[in-house]
Protein backbone atom coordinates (compact mmCIF):
# COMPACT_ATOMS: atom_id res chain seq x y z
CA UNK A 1 0.00 0.00 0.00
CA UNK A 2 1.65 3.00 -0.99
CA UNK A 3 1.07 5.71 1.80
CA UNK A 4 -0.28 9.38 1.43
CA UNK A 5 2.37 11.83 1.19
CA UNK A 6 4.09 9.43 -1.31
CA UNK A 7 1.28 9.13 -3.17
CA UNK A 8 1.07 12.90 -3.72
CA UNK A 9 4.29 13.30 -4.44
CA UNK A 10 4.36 10.47 -7.66
CA UNK A 11 1.39 12.66 -9.13
CA UNK A 12 4.03 15.31 -9.87
CA UNK A 13 6.85 13.25 -10.98
CA UNK A 14 7.48 11.19 -14.30
CA UNK A 15 7.52 8.05 -12.90
CA UNK A 16 5.47 4.72 -13.76
CA UNK A 17 2.73 4.46 -11.44
CA UNK A 18 -0.27 1.65 -10.56
CA UNK A 19 -3.76 2.84 -11.43
CA UNK A 20 -5.15 0.98 -9.13
CA UNK A 21 -3.43 2.55 -6.11
CA UNK A 22 -4.88 6.17 -7.45
CA UNK A 23 -8.21 5.12 -8.99
CA UNK A 24 -9.80 2.88 -6.75
CA UNK A 25 -13.78 3.69 -8.27
CA UNK A 26 -11.99 2.47 -11.44
CA UNK A 27 -12.70 -0.75 -13.51
CA UNK A 28 -9.85 -2.65 -14.62
CA UNK A 29 -10.24 -5.27 -17.69
CA UNK A 30 -6.61 -5.26 -18.89
CA UNK A 31 -7.53 -7.16 -22.36
CA UNK A 32 -4.05 -7.67 -23.01
CA UNK A 33 -3.16 -9.57 -20.14
CA UNK A 34 -6.17 -12.08 -21.32
CA UNK A 35 -6.91 -14.16 -24.91
CA UNK A 36 -9.85 -11.26 -25.39
CA UNK A 37 -7.99 -9.14 -27.79
CA UNK A 38 -7.24 -8.80 -31.63
CA UNK A 39 -4.33 -10.98 -31.12
CA UNK A 40 -6.19 -13.98 -29.26
CA UNK A 41 -3.11 -14.37 -26.76
CA UNK A 42 -2.10 -13.22 -23.73
CA UNK A 43 0.61 -10.49 -24.06
CA UNK A 44 0.52 -8.87 -20.70
CA UNK A 45 2.01 -11.53 -17.83
CA UNK A 46 -0.37 -9.04 -15.05
CA UNK A 47 -3.15 -7.61 -15.48
CA UNK A 48 -1.76 -4.46 -13.94
CA UNK A 49 -2.30 -1.01 -15.63
CA UNK A 50 0.24 2.07 -15.45
CA UNK A 51 0.42 5.92 -16.31
CA UNK A 52 3.23 8.51 -15.33
CA UNK A 53 2.23 10.22 -12.29
CA UNK A 54 0.91 13.38 -14.17
CA UNK A 55 -1.54 12.11 -16.01
CA UNK A 56 -2.31 9.97 -13.52
CA UNK A 57 -2.84 13.62 -11.90
CA UNK A 58 -5.12 14.88 -14.29
CA UNK A 59 -6.99 11.55 -15.03
CA UNK A 60 -8.20 11.82 -10.99
CA UNK A 61 -9.89 15.22 -12.40
CA UNK A 62 -12.01 13.19 -15.17
CA UNK A 63 -12.72 10.77 -12.92
CA UNK A 64 -14.11 13.27 -10.65
CA UNK A 65 -16.31 14.65 -13.17
CA UNK A 66 -17.53 11.97 -14.43
CA UNK A 67 -18.85 10.56 -10.85
CA UNK A 68 -20.58 13.92 -10.90
CA UNK A 69 -22.33 12.45 -13.84
CA UNK A 70 -23.19 8.55 -12.58
CA UNK A 71 -19.92 7.31 -14.31
CA UNK A 72 -16.80 5.57 -13.65
CA UNK A 73 -14.20 4.17 -16.18
CA UNK A 74 -13.31 0.81 -17.34
CA UNK A 75 -9.75 0.94 -18.54
CA UNK A 76 -8.50 -1.79 -21.15
CA UNK A 77 -4.50 -0.34 -21.32
CA UNK A 78 -2.90 2.48 -20.68
CA UNK A 79 1.14 1.99 -20.45
CA UNK A 80 2.34 -0.69 -22.86
CA UNK A 81 6.33 -1.81 -23.46
CA UNK A 82 8.03 -1.49 -26.92
CA UNK A 83 8.30 -4.97 -27.35
CA UNK A 84 4.73 -5.62 -27.53
CA UNK A 85 4.42 -2.59 -29.98
CA UNK A 86 6.01 -4.59 -32.00
CA UNK A 87 4.08 -7.30 -31.46
CA UNK A 88 0.62 -5.83 -32.46
CA UNK A 89 2.68 -4.13 -35.86
CA UNK A 90 3.74 -7.31 -37.15
CA UNK A 91 -0.57 -8.17 -36.96
CA UNK A 92 -1.90 -4.90 -37.43
CA UNK A 93 0.60 -2.38 -39.82
CA UNK A 94 -1.91 -0.01 -39.85
CA UNK A 95 -0.79 3.29 -38.42
CA UNK A 96 -4.78 4.28 -38.04
CA UNK A 97 -4.53 1.69 -35.49
CA UNK A 98 -1.16 0.73 -34.08
CA UNK A 99 1.63 2.98 -33.71
CA UNK A 100 4.61 2.15 -35.85
CA UNK A 101 7.30 1.04 -33.29
CA UNK A 102 10.13 2.22 -35.30
CA UNK A 103 8.52 5.71 -34.04
CA UNK A 104 7.01 4.51 -31.05
CA UNK A 105 3.91 5.16 -29.15
CA UNK A 106 1.93 7.61 -26.37
CA UNK A 107 1.58 4.28 -25.08
CA UNK A 108 4.68 3.17 -24.67
CA UNK A 109 5.77 6.29 -23.08
CA UNK A 110 3.21 5.61 -20.21
CA UNK A 111 0.94 9.05 -21.54
CA UNK A 112 -2.06 6.83 -23.36
CA UNK A 113 -4.88 5.35 -22.38
CA UNK A 114 -7.79 3.02 -23.62
CA UNK A 115 -10.71 3.66 -21.69
CA UNK A 116 -14.42 3.91 -21.47
CA UNK A 117 -17.74 5.18 -19.21
CA UNK A 118 -19.39 2.45 -17.36
CA UNK A 119 -22.44 3.06 -15.16
CA UNK A 120 -22.89 2.29 -11.39
CA UNK A 121 -23.96 -1.15 -11.59
CA UNK A 122 -20.48 -2.10 -13.62
CA UNK A 123 -22.35 -1.76 -17.23
CA UNK A 124 -20.89 -0.20 -20.24
CA UNK A 125 -22.23 2.73 -21.55
CA UNK A 126 -23.23 2.02 -25.44
CA UNK A 127 -20.58 3.47 -27.60
CA UNK A 128 -21.19 2.18 -30.68
CA UNK A 129 -18.54 -0.25 -31.10
CA UNK A 130 -16.54 -2.60 -28.58
CA UNK A 131 -12.81 -2.09 -27.56
CA UNK A 132 -10.10 -2.36 -30.62
CA UNK A 133 -12.82 -2.54 -33.10
CA UNK A 134 -10.75 -1.22 -36.61
CA UNK A 135 -13.27 -0.08 -38.50
CA UNK A 136 -14.83 3.00 -39.54
CA UNK A 137 -17.56 2.97 -36.89
CA UNK A 138 -14.69 3.28 -34.09
CA UNK A 139 -13.99 7.08 -35.90
CA UNK A 140 -14.24 9.47 -33.42
CA UNK A 141 -15.84 11.24 -37.07
CA UNK A 142 -18.48 8.42 -37.89
CA UNK A 143 -21.59 9.81 -38.62
CA UNK A 144 -24.17 6.63 -38.76
CA UNK A 145 -24.69 6.39 -35.27
CA UNK A 146 -27.58 6.78 -32.70
CA UNK A 147 -27.81 10.25 -31.11
CA UNK A 148 -27.61 7.97 -27.50
CA UNK A 149 -24.28 6.94 -28.86
CA UNK A 150 -22.92 10.41 -29.76
CA UNK A 151 -24.13 11.82 -27.12
CA UNK A 152 -22.08 9.07 -25.20
CA UNK A 153 -18.82 9.80 -26.92
CA UNK A 154 -19.17 13.59 -26.40
CA UNK A 155 -19.36 13.16 -22.73
CA UNK A 156 -16.59 11.37 -22.52
CA UNK A 157 -14.30 12.99 -25.15
CA UNK A 158 -15.13 16.43 -23.64
CA UNK A 159 -14.41 15.86 -20.05
CA UNK A 160 -11.03 13.64 -20.85
CA UNK A 161 -9.97 16.87 -23.18
CA UNK A 162 -10.78 18.89 -20.55
CA UNK A 163 -8.29 17.55 -18.64
CA UNK A 164 -5.81 17.38 -20.79
CA UNK A 165 -5.99 14.21 -22.46
CA UNK A 166 -6.45 14.14 -26.64
CA UNK A 167 -8.92 11.94 -28.74
CA UNK A 168 -7.06 10.00 -31.04
CA UNK A 169 -9.25 10.28 -34.39
CA UNK A 170 -9.72 6.34 -35.23
CA UNK A 171 -10.80 5.32 -31.69
CA UNK A 172 -13.28 6.72 -29.61
CA UNK A 173 -11.69 4.64 -26.56
CA UNK A 174 -8.22 5.89 -27.05
CA UNK A 175 -6.68 9.34 -25.28
CA UNK A 176 -3.33 10.67 -25.01
CA UNK A 177 -1.77 13.17 -22.32
CA UNK A 178 -0.95 16.62 -23.89
CA UNK A 179 2.51 16.50 -22.87
CA UNK A 180 3.63 12.88 -24.09
CA UNK A 181 6.41 14.52 -26.14
CA UNK A 182 8.32 15.26 -22.86
CA UNK A 183 8.47 11.38 -21.99
CA UNK A 184 10.86 8.73 -23.22
CA UNK A 185 9.84 5.77 -25.38
CA UNK A 186 10.11 2.55 -22.79
CA UNK A 187 10.01 -0.67 -23.05
CA UNK A 188 10.42 -1.69 -19.29
CA UNK A 189 8.84 -5.31 -18.65
CA UNK A 190 5.95 -4.83 -15.89
CA UNK A 191 7.90 -6.95 -13.61
CA UNK A 192 10.34 -4.72 -13.27
CA UNK A 193 8.06 -1.90 -12.73
CA UNK A 194 6.09 -4.18 -10.23
CA UNK A 195 9.24 -4.81 -8.29
CA UNK A 196 10.54 -1.25 -8.37
CA UNK A 197 13.51 -1.82 -10.14
CA UNK A 198 12.92 0.35 -13.04
CA UNK A 199 10.53 3.09 -12.86
CA UNK A 200 10.81 5.07 -15.48
CA UNK A 201 14.84 6.68 -17.20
Amino acid sequence: MVDESLKKSQLNSPILVDLESYIPSAWFEIRYATTNNFTKNKIYPYARCFLVGKAVGALLGAVQDFQELGYTIKIWDAYRPLSVQRVFWDIVPDERYVANPTYGSRHNRGCAIDLTLVNSCGQEVDMGTGFDDFTPKAHRDYANLDQAIVHNRHILQSIMERHNFLGWPHEWWHFDFKDFEQYPILDIPFEDIIRGECRHV
